[in-house]
């Protein structure tokens, strides 16, 4: 065959692309460089010209980033930041706002003498922060933003979570998904702690058979440093690298090593830093680690004994619990805690049931409490709202055998919120305007507040109007965003957005999907709700949001239900439930709705602080009397749910309070609201907004709160703590010395004889007098250091004794070890009585009578 002539058509050899890898980093110009060091501060959070500064350089990804400066100026374009060089409006502004960044931080470079850690195993600082789950979190966070505002000297200590809490999802038919997203450490404002060589610095802990290495990151909040650990190195086993993957994630052993992290850990942090703060505090019982850790060093370093130490331990560690329920406090097995700590109780010279005690109230319990430990190494102890400080007596009363709850010397120091963080700009305007232009910084002259009665009414309507508006038009962009990511149906999604309406009467629920919270409770009768939202005159939308956490089912199925009924025709676009609540629509929701529904089962609400987020903004409170709103609730400054519990079957009791909820409602708020005059505004309803901004807000903010720890904990405790360390610990000895006398005898002293005139089992008189005698073998203690009273309580049917009186005997003579009491009684009260004679150790170097808690009824 020939093949002369033809011609052959040859395949391309590498015709395909060939690629090859190109990094191009972000490099900001030398004139923009304070934009990458404000970025990495989180004091622009709350100061708004410094925010307003990076959604100028691009809206679109501002929002797209959500608002992270950190990864925004790392996808701006070069042309952009040439752009912004020659933006004279914008140069102007960054070097006013880093200017006065500069100055804040020049301000706060001596902040006093008095050092304060502050141990937590959250902190909500700004989403893009996965380090909270809640309000614990949202509470330390505000903490910490205070702190720097007021120029206290405090440092922080938490977890860097590689997953953090979890974001929230809903399919089709309501259910939650859990969703962990990665969380890139380099796109965040963390930074590496670096030794004097620039190597990373690292503590470690002992873990069975093992060692668990964690490095150091800071987070900076103004002039605060906020130090992370992180075990998610390769170096540790694989499953200890997990311990800090989840905020409140794994089972019951991942949490004891969170926690043995967290205390232990941190305590070693600080001390590698070269912080050797004054005062500890210990933000629940997940930080109580630090007590023992610090027991320990304190013994190696000064050569105590471990009773010294704990006297210098004690005087120097403030806990505040967060929780109500005692099933809410964390607690281990003796195996599985035994299994961990075994070896610890060698470093503190006791044996293992000596050691296991410190998180026992009884010697028969199988599980070690944290709340127990933190309490028994702390001197102060707080609950977070007045109401919660009595409800923790309950909780922890076991721990205090012998003495009556009531006389338990358990504080408070109600919770409060940052006000430059969740204050709207247009709330900061109006307040710098009838305030003065010193506000916020004189915030705590409380008679301050009250200009805002100046305030003309149509000024804070409009005010009120143009804050509703700006919250449905977020609404609806966000809501419609993740509707039709899960493929809702155009047509409902169309229905809720143009039937949202800016200017309908709008009430917000959003928290943590509990229980307790009793989030179905506006739906007992949905006849009578669907009358509420749907009256054309005067329509009513609810919005609410909230995260159940992934093992509660019942709170997943009560999302799922809401979530249904917002369905329902008769409700689209009046009952709207947004997914993943976080800090951005916190603000939005908190600043936007006009009232706040609060409806928890009492008093399982510690505190809460989304409500007093919502008076900073002249959002009304509407709330059963729990938590903060037990103080906050004033007449004509909100509206409020009886606190008296009527029932004793919760399901009549939650029918009850329905019914209460739909009336108030009815007769109350929507009359309210919509009683107009001629300009079309409500001045009752302005009335209201400005009771609660002179009444009620004032008393609930971060600065309120900072200044009550300072009075009630910090100062009298750094002073003591001075005392206890001072002369070589000579106090703490001698104090140590003292209590292991008293206790070496306690158990062998006895009653003698008691009388009573006229006899114990007659009947007194009011007026008369009736001279008491005791006598009692002291086994070598001296009178001077016991006291004897005459207890005198109620003789009623209550579980508790209520205290009438409590009388003071006094020393008379004493013969050998045996001691002579007397007392004249004097009875004032008619009624049936019941007394005991309580016998307790006495001495003035004791802060209460609690801190040595031996006691004898005779």
């Amino acid at each position: 065959m020939k093949t002369e002539g033809k011609k052959y058509i040859h395949w391309q050899e590498n015709a395909q692309p060939v690629w090859k890898k190109i990094v191009v980093e972000s490099h900001l110009p030398d004139s923009l460089a304070p934009l990458r060091e404000l970025s990495k501060n989180l004091w622009w959070v709350w100061n708004t010209p410094a925010e307003k500064l990076f959604e100028y350089i691009d809206k679109e990804m501002w929002n797209e980033c959500a608002h992270n400066p950190v990864v925004m100026l790392d996808l701006v374009s070069f042309k952009r930041f040439r752009e912004l060089e020659n933006d004279s409006r914008f140069m102007a502004d960054m070097n006013q706002v880093y200017g006065q960044f500069m100055q804040y931080l020049e301000e706060r470079k001596d902040p006093g003498n008095m050092q304060i850690a502050y141990f937590s195993m959250e902190y909500g600082l700004h989403d893009s922060l996965k380090i909270y789950s809640g309000g614990l979190g949202m509470l330390a966070g505000d903490y910490l933003k205070e702190a720097s505002d007021m120029k206290v000297n405090l440092v922080a200590v938490g977890l860097l979570y590689r997953f953090g809490y979890f974001k929230q999802a809903l399919n089709l038919h309501g259910e939650q998904m859990a969703n962990y997203e990665f969380q890139d450490f380099s796109k965040i404002p963390v930074q590496p702690v670096l030794d004097e060589k620039g190597g990373w610095l690292k503590i470690e802990v002992d873990l069975p058979g093992r060692r668990l290495a964690a490095r150091i990151w800071q987070v900076n909040i103004g002039a605060i440093k906020l130090y992370l650990l992180d075990a998610d190195l390769p170096e540790n086993q694989e499953q200890d690298r997990h311990i800090t993957h989840h905020l409140y994630g794994g089972d019951n052993e991942n949490r004891l090593k969170q926690e043995i992290l967290l205390g232990i850990g941190g305590i070693r942090a600080l001390e590698k830093l070269g912080h050797h703060a004054d005062l500890y505090h210990c933000n629940e019982g997940h930080a109580a680690f630090i007590g023992i850790e610090r027991l320990a060093g304190i013994m190696e370093k000064h050569g105590l004994n471990f009773t010294e130490a704990k006297e210098v331990v004690r005087s120097s560690t403030i806990f505040t619990t967060h929780t109500p329920v005692p099933a809410g406090h964390d607690s281990f097995h003796d195996n599985q805690f035994k299994y961990y700590m075994e070896s610890f109780p060698g470093r503190l010279g006791l044996d293992w049931e000596t050691f296991s005690k410190l998180g026992k109230a009884k010697s028969h319990e199988d599980h070690f409490n944290m709340s127990y430990l933190a309490s028994n190494l702390s001197q102060g102890i707080n609950g977070v709202s007045k109401l919660h400080g009595a409800v923790s007596k309950t909780v922890l009363k076991e721990l205090y055998q012998g003495y009556l709850k009531e006389e338990l010397e358990i504080g408070y120091v109600t919770n409060g919120v940052h006000y430059s963080s969740w204050t709207a700009q247009e709330w900061k305007n109006i307040h710098k305007e009838y305030f003065g232009e010193e506000f916020p910084k004189n915030q705590l002259d409380f008679d301050v507040w009250n200009h805002i009665y100046q305030a003309p009414e149509e000024k804070i309507w409009e005010l009120r109007k143009t804050l509703r508006a700006k919250l449905i038009n977020y609404i609806k962009e966000r809501f419609s965003d993740s509707w039709v990511k899960r493929n809702e149906n155009p047509k409902l999604i169309t229905e809720v957005k143009n039937k949202l309406d800016p200017n309908a009467l709008t009430i917000g629920f959003a928290r943590r999907f509990a229980t307790y919270k009793r989030g179905y409770l506006l739906f007992r009768d949905l006849d009578r709700l669907s009358k509420i939202v749907n009256n054309p005159e005067r329509p009513v939308q609810f919005i609410f949001a909230g995260k159940a956490h992934p093992a509660d089912k019942a709170g997943q199925d009560l999302i799922k239900y809401i979530v249904e009924i917002s369905r329902r025709p008769e409700f689209v676009g009046k009952i709207l439930f947004i997914q993943n609540y976080d800090i951005n629509l916190a603000k939005m929701l908190l600043q936007g709705v006009d009232v706040w529904l609060n409806t928890p089962t009492r008093p399982l609400e510690a505190s809460g602080t989304s409500g007093m987020k919502g008076v900073m903004n002249g959002t009304l409170h509407f709330s059963v009397l729990d938590g903060w709103w037990v103080e906050g609730y004033r007449k004509d400054a909100g509206w409020a749910l009886p606190a008296e519990r009527t029932y004793d079957v919760q399901d009549f009791q939650d029918e009850l309070d329905a019914e209460t909820i739909y009336n108030i409602l009815e007769e109350e708020i929507v009359e309210t609201f919509y009683d107009r005059n001629k300009e079309g505004v409500s001045a009752e309803w302005v009335d209201i907004i400005k009771n609660t901004i002179a009444q009620v807000a004032p008393h609930f903010t971060t600065g309120r709160m900072m200044q009550d720890y300072h009075e009630r904990y910090y100062l009298p405790q750094f002073e003591r703590s001075r005392n206890m360390v001072n002369e070589n610990f000579k106090w703490a000895k001698e104090l140590a010395a003292w209590k292991l006398k008293i206790s070496s005898v306690w158990d062998q002293i006895e009653l003698k004889k008691t009388e009573v005139a006229d006899g114990a089992h007659n009947v007194m008189k009011i007026g008369q007098d009736y001279p008491v005698r005791v006598e009692v073998d002291l086994k070598g203690l001296s009178c001077d250091e016991v006291g004897l009273e005459l207890v005198i309580t109620e003789n009623g049917t209550r579980e508790e004794p209520q205290i009438v009186e409590i009388l003071h005997f006094e020393a008379d003579a004493c013969e050998g070890s045996v001691c002579c009491f007397k007392l004249n009684y004097h009875p004032v009260h008619p009624g049936s009585f019941n007394y005991g004679f309580r016998l307790y150790p006495k001495n003035e170097g004791l802060p209460h009578r609690q801190d040595f808690k031996y006691i004898k009824w005779l």
